[in-house]
């Protein structure tokens, strides 16, 4: 079940084609925890030059699908909404087993810690239940209301 489509999550955050990497959104519990699906294609750019004849989605964008899915999750609370979040640092990072063309990654992510506008997430990215990839990250939301400067 689908909790939001690409056109919702592009009212949330501000990524577009070619660097928004979230289809959509499986489960949602703001200020807790996000379940999301990237569906992994031959036609996505970056196949072209990484690498030729072995396909393979690099690293860290892997760890920008997490990082997107994981500005959804805060930027759906209350106090962050209209607001941008970035991502402010990586840590733990651990790559387990290649993406593919015709993967789909499951990402899930869930806050550990959030003082004030900073926080800490935890990530997996999972490809037919097993871990491909998983991170800390840290996010830091701007405290001004961007959204409607635009």
């Amino acid at each position: 079940m689908k909790v939001m489509d690409a056109q919702e999550i592009m009212q949330i955050i501000p990524n577009r084609f070619p660097i928004c990497y979230v289809d959509y959104v499986d489960e949602l519990e703001p200020g807790k925890r996000i379940a999301a699906t990237k569906n992994v294609t031959i036609n996505e750019s970056y196949f072209r030059g990484h690498f030729p004849g072995n396909p393979v989605m690099p690293g860290v964008l892997i760890i920008e699908t997490m990082a997107q899915i994981a500005s959804i999750l805060i930027l759906k609370s209350k106090e962050f909404r209209n607001k941008t979040a970035y991502l402010g640092g990586v840590q733990k990072a651990k790559f387990k087993r290649m993406v593919r063309p015709g993967d789909v990654l499951k990402i899930e992510v869930e806050i550990t810690k959030q003082r004030g506008n900073i926080g800490i997430v935890n990530a997996k990215a999972r490809v037919d239940g097993k871990v491909a990839c998983s991170a800390e990250l840290m996010f830091i939301v701007s405290l001004k209301d961007e959204q409607q400067a635009k």
